[in-house]
């Protein structure tokens, strides 16, 4: 073989060699490159599942206190549902008493009307009504329905004489431009409506400084029927009879002008 075609191959050769010895480095940088990243990608790899360790421990200490608050919940409802049974409970005894107490005061208001009755029974037989039960209201009517303020003047079981006239007078009260002329009754007639009348009419004469002034004359019984308290609302009087636990005017339309 001549020298030169020999010459020629050696130098392929050493270039193919050259090429190979290249290649050999570059693949072996590159393998340790991807070694390294494989070795990055491991410790990543550990990093992440050490988080998801802590994840994890972190979850199982959150269900943990969830299931504590689930039992402290639970104990919530059962104390909050006995604190509901005790409140019903409470309300029941509650009303109970209420209603208790409803039946004495009921009871109660019916002894002490039954004992004002009976006192003005009593006092009605033994003569002391106009005093006990009577002229103790007649300021009370003058204020409700006239608007008068207290009393000028007043007496009860009053006798004014005229020459050979007398006027008896159970209870007067005299106020401002008034005078509450009463008759009292232990039973009324409806003739009793007419002698108050003829008494108020001469009132003027027996009480001269009180003759300008309006009066009302007001007919007083325990009990006065229907029938005479109509008569009498028709012709300006009032009647006064008991009414639940006091004395009270059974017609106050009478008062009227």
């Amino acid at each position: 073989m001549p020298n030169g075609q020999l010459a020629q191959r050696v130098g392929t050769l050493e270039e193919y060699m050259k090429d190979l010895s290249f290649q050999a480095l570059r693949t072996e940088r590159e393998l340790a490159r991807l070694s390294q990243e494989m070795r990055d990608f491991k410790d990543e790899m550990k990093d992440f599942k050490n988080e998801m360790k802590d994840f994890k421990d972190e979850m199982l200490e959150f269900k943990g206190e969830m299931k504590d608050f689930k039992n402290e919940m639970k104990d919530f409802k059962d104390e909050m549902k006995d604190f509901k049974d005790e409140m019903l409970e409470f309300k029941g005894e509650m009303k109970d008493f209420k209603d208790e107490m409803k039946d004495f005061k009921d009871q109660a208001e019916r002894d002490r009307r039954d004992m004002n009755r009976k006192w003005g029974e009593l006092a009605n037989k033994m003569g002391t009504m106009v005093e006990d039960i009577v002229a103790p209201n007649l300021p009370r009517v003058a204020r409700e329905l006239f608007g008068c303020g207290e009393p000028e003047w007043s007496g009860i079981r009053m006798v004014r004489r005229r020459g050979a006239d007398t006027v008896e007078i159970d209870a007067l009260v005299v106020c401002e431009g008034l005078v509450l002329f009463n008759e009292t009754k232990s039973t009324v007639y409806s003739r009793d409506v007419d002698d108050l009348l003829v008494k108020l009419d001469r009132f003027g004469d027996f009480f001269p400084e009180f003759a300008q002034r309006r009066r009302v004359g007001v007919l007083a019984s325990l009990y006065i029927p229907e029938s005479i308290v109509i008569a009498a609302t028709s012709r300006g009087i009032l009647t006064m009879g008991m009414k639940d636990d006091t004395m009270q005017i059974l017609n106050p339309e009478a008062a009227a002008p």
